[in-house]
């Protein structure tokens, strides 16, 4: 695993303190007990086709829970490069043509496998979660956050209104777009539409993409369609620098 967790300079060193907010604590995975609890979190969140949930990205990662009362209520990974090169090691490379990426000289985290316990989270679940990736962003003096914001589904057509709101007011910079690299892509901001309806855009979008975008983020050109998951997912990129000052301030308080 990364050696970056929640302030800590070695992942697992004694005096580790984990984020605790009232009954909520968010904390670095660990054993055997934990990873179990994870998969299967992540299986249900993540049904894939062929069964099979960890991959190599995972050797790669630090993994963070949020707990209330003992039970698994929030995870997600992150993986931290030292620039831009390395993002060919995550997982968007998998999808995406991150060579315009490639130069970028400070240290980028890629969130993965955001997961939340089915039946409803309370906010605060959410605000731990962000608090915990916050510091972690800010410990290693991360520059970017990226990663894949995923559609429940793989036809386009039914996310048309949110696909039509990113094409018009979400795209990053042309010169850091990420090429195309999946076998099935969408091409979204030539078949999506003008946005009619503003509201019903903004509830098409995924609560995870809907945060990064309050956050200052842009996302890709194209979709790609993962058949294996049936989701369609965008490549998501949030500027630490950019992030709203109130917003920066209320996760960095959370995160303490």
């Amino acid at each position: 695993m990364l050696g970056f967790y929640l302030g800590c300079p070695v992942a697992g060193e004694k005096g580790v303190q984990p984020i605790i907010r009232g009954s909520l604590v968010a904390r670095l995975a660990e054993g055997g007990g934990d990873w179990s609890r994870i998969l299967a979190l992540r299986r249900a969140t993540f049904p894939r086709q062929s069964g099979e949930e960890e991959d190599a990205q995972d050797a790669l990662s630090t993994h963070v829970v949020v707990e209330g009362q003992g039970d698994l209520l929030a995870y997600f990974r992150v993986m931290l490069f030292g620039w831009g090169a390395g993002l060919a090691q995550g997982y968007a490379a998998r999808f995406y043509d991150l060579t315009p990426l490639a130069g970028y000289s400070r240290p980028i985290a890629e969130i993965g496998r955001f997961c939340l316990a089915p039946g409803g989270v309370h906010p605060d679940v959410l605000r731990l979660a962000w608090g915990a990736m916050a510091r972690l962003v800010d410990e290693a003096r991360a520059g970017l956050l990226v990663g894949c914001s995923s559609f429940r589904g793989a036809d386009w057509r039914p996310h048309r209104a949110a696909l039509a709101l990113l094409a018009e007011a979400h795209l990053g910079p042309v010169e850091h777009l990420p090429g195309r690299k999946a076998s099935e892509v969408v091409a979204f901001p030539a078949v999506a539409g003008p946005v009619t309806d503003r509201r019903a855009a903004l509830a098409g979008l995924p609560p995870l993409l809907r945060t990064y975008l309050g956050m200052g983020g842009w996302v890709s050109d194209h979709a790609v369609v993962d058949r294996e998951l049936d989701t369609l997912h965008v490549f998501t990129c949030v500027e630490v620098d950019r992030v709203p000052a109130a917003r920066g301030a209320s996760l960095r308080a959370v995160a303490g």
